[in-house]
């Protein structure tokens, strides 16, 4: 270990140059480096972004979500698989807000999907941990970017965690896929309304042996639901279908589907128009993140913040007239 010395950065010049030749090596470095919180990093990654913005989205970026033991990873890899034997190279990126908590092993994606992990044609990068899940979402919408310009030419992108990474996924993505389980539609399985009015697609997975007739049972249900929920923006009417990742079964139609929603938004307007509505957004996600970066990252501020939090808990001034106070002390440091 006395003898490891740290990779130096490169110019952003040859980082550019390295992701736009399609160099994984150099793709990965190029990530870590929008990953950084470095001041240093940071201006880095911005010139890489901007200058690679050009030769980024063309692809077919699609949100893969489900709840926990609907095999999510076993569907990534023999979707993947059947992407690449169709001449597509695929991203398989992952936004996990829980490893912000437990700083679980980043390598988790690549034992899972050890196979597709192997293939020259598929990239796979776990989510950078980040303190906020909109900053770990801005991070991964960038790493889109490098992927896109590196050529691979569908993005998959997977919310590990529950809750409002869903919604996170489903700001930066095309088409939003829901993975259910079959036998458990009575409840529709804790599956918030907002969640499912967000897909375009739901996918009933493990859909084999004695599985099969709950499977259909259960379509029938989710195809019954989602008839309650109004008609969507794209003029897409969400599908409902039955697969098996473990044996292979239904995988080729799920493209299919996701091939023909992209084929009405292009023909509507509606797939331009909700890429540049996200890129507006994502405008947004970034000064709402650098605020937060700002007002938390100052001493000063970290300061008060501690007497102010005293005095809030001795009942000596009310929370709001406290944040107000702060708010105002940041203002005069600005």
């Amino acid at each position: 270990m006395g003898n490891y010395k740290p990779r130096k950065r490169l110019e952003a010049s040859q980082y550019i140059e390295g992701v736009l030749n399609r160099d994984r090596v150099l793709l990965s470095r190029a990530i870590t480096i929008v990953e950084s919180n470095l001041a240093s990093d940071k201006k880095l990654a911005k010139d890489i972004i901007q200058a690679i913005l050009p030769k980024s989205g063309n692809s077919v970026r699609i949100g893969i979500t489900g709840v926990p033991g609907v095999g999510k990873s076993t569907f990534i890899e023999v979707f993947g698989k059947h992407l690449i034997e169709k001449g597509h190279k695929v991203a398989i990126l992952s936004i996990d807000p829980s490893s912000q908590r437990s700083k679980g092993s980043i390598l988790g994606d690549k034992t899972r999907m050890e196979e597709l992990a192997n293939r020259e044609e598929a990239y796979i990068r776990p989510s950078a941990s980040g303190d906020t899940l909109g900053g770990v979402a801005n991070k991964t919408g960038e790493t889109m970017l490098l992927c896109e310009a590196a050529g691979f030419d569908v993005i998959l992108i997977e919310t590990v965690g529950v809750g409002q990474s869903e919604t996170a996924v489903h700001g930066m993505t095309d088409f939003f896929l829901l993975l259910m389980l079959s036998g458990a539609g009575d409840e529709l399985q804790g599956i918030k309304k907002g969640i499912m009015e967000m897909a375009d697609m739901l996918v009933i997975n493990k859909a084999d042996g004695d599985n099969i007739k709950k499977s259909q049972l259960a379509k029938r249900q989710y195809e019954n639901a989602l008839h309650i929920f109004p008609k969507s923006e794209s003029g897409w009417s969400p599908v409902v279908s039955t697969a098996s990742a473990l044996k292979n079964i239904g995988i080729p139609e799920v493209w299919e589907q996701i091939m023909a929603f992209k084929n009405l938004v292009q023909e509507n307007g509606y797939f331009e128009k909700n890429r540049k509505d996200q890129q507006i957004q994502w405008m947004y996600n970034n000064i709402h993140e650098n605020l937060k970066q700002l007002f938390y990252g100052s001493d000063h501020i970290a300061d008060h913040l501690k007497t102010l939090e005293q005095e809030v808990l001795n009942a000596e001034i009310s929370p709001v007239k406290a944040a107000e106070r702060i708010i105002q002390e940041f203002k005069s440091i600005l």
